[in-house]
């Protein structure tokens, strides 16, 4: 007979108890989300099914959830490596599973783990076992519900949103986050931001181009940015936008001006960081630093009709919500050079802030 300190009654014997158990044993998987430096996903293509997955799958007997993760990965890309970040915790209900209904177990648990972010070398190191895996690529992951099971994609969504909010392991449930951030809220991922792959180019523009746009980095005193996102779609601006007949030539009063009618947002005096230019290369795109100094009450864009979600966030986050390649990281480093000269510290990683309501600084 069990003691009161081993089951949950005295009633029931050792072996009803053990039955009792067995019947509610849960399957327990590992997958392991990996990103290349373009921010894009890698998933796999395998020979029993017709949708794609992250690395991973079960966790073997005696064997922790990391431990199987490292293992998965070892076996499915050829890579060791640590695993020892969990992204996600997932509760998969019967009635969610993919599983046919013969191998369902009465629930599943699956945890997302954070394979982090893969160099050039690192990826050309990947070599596929001979059979299961016939393919990998890396993808954007709008295009992971294209690619995934609604479920898989749901999960890979979820918990690369936890990554990117910096917040802990986030609890799912059928792959929906149980305290949804504001980036879950907004589906951020879903669609695929523009794409401006260009050329970083520090300083001003050369006199025949045409300026395109004028977006700013505004800082709030703690070193985070504010950033805009669409609430239709999930994807995310800086604040800024295009030159007005009234700003009179000057792209500084064409950023404060937008910046005022996007995020009712004021700003300090404009510090030119640089630009990109177009692939036509007839068109530049300036970028600013400058403190944010106050927002008042949110309200719509009057050139879109759109009211903004406002967030703060680290320079590192918004980067990721872009689609900027690698001349991405050449303009956050004239970013950090930019809030240097502003005088403004580091933010330390944190979670992303919405910011509903006026509030100055």
């Amino acid at each position: 007979m069990t003691t009161k300190d081993d089951s949950p009654s005295t009633s029931l014997t050792d072996e009803e108890y053990g039955q009792q158990r067995a019947a509610a044993a849960l399957w327990a998987g590992s997958s392991v989300l990996i990103t290349n430096m373009q921010g894009e996903v890698l998933v796999q293509q395998v020979d029993y099914r017709t949708t794609h997955l992250l690395p991973g799958g079960a966790v073997d007997e005696r064997e922790s959830p990391a431990a199987a993760a490292a293992r998965e990965v070892r076996e499915e890309l050829g890579i060791r490596m640590t695993i020892d970040r969990g992204l996600a915790v997932d509760w998969i209900s019967p009635e969610a599973s993919s599983a046919p209904p013969a191998l369902r177990f009465p629930g599943e648990i699956l945890t997302v783990f954070d394979g982090g972010t893969w160099s050039e070398d690192r990826i050309a190191d990947i070599r596929l076992p001979p059979s299961e895996i016939t393919a990998v690529r890396f993808v954007a992951p709008a295009r992971l519900p294209e690619l995934l099971s609604p479920a898989d994609a749901r999960r890979a969504l979820s918990a690369l949103r936890s990554r990117i909010n910096n917040g802990g392991t986030v609890l799912l449930e059928n792959g929906v986050p149980i305290t949804p951030t504001v980036l879950d809220r907004l589906g951020v991922l879903r669609t695929p931001p523009p794409c401006y792959r260009y050329p970083w180019e520090p300083g001003a523009a050369l006199p025949e181009l045409t300026v395109a746009q004028a977006w700013g980095w505004a800082f709030a005193p703690d070193g985070r940015v504010l950033v805009l996102l669409d609430p239709h779609t999930g994807t995310a601006v800086l604040p800024g936008g295009k030159p007005e007949p009234q700003d009179q030539g000057d792209a500084a009063t064409t950023l404060l001006r937008e910046a005022g009618e996007e995020a009712a947002a004021r700003l300090g005096t404009p510090l030119l960081l640089g630009h990109v230019t177009d692939s036509a290369g007839n068109r530049a795109y300036l970028r600013y630093a400058a403190a944010l100094t106050s927002l008042g009450p949110a309200r719509p864009d009057p050139a879109t009709g759109t009211t903004y979600t406002r967030v703060l966030i680290t320079p590192e986050q918004a980067t990721t919500l872009f689609d900027w390649g690698t001349p991405g990281s050449e303009q956050l480093t004239a970013v950090h050079q930019g809030r240097q000269q502003l005088g403004i510290p580091r933010a330390v990683p944190q979670p992303v802030t919405e910011l509903p309501d006026p509030v100055a600084w």
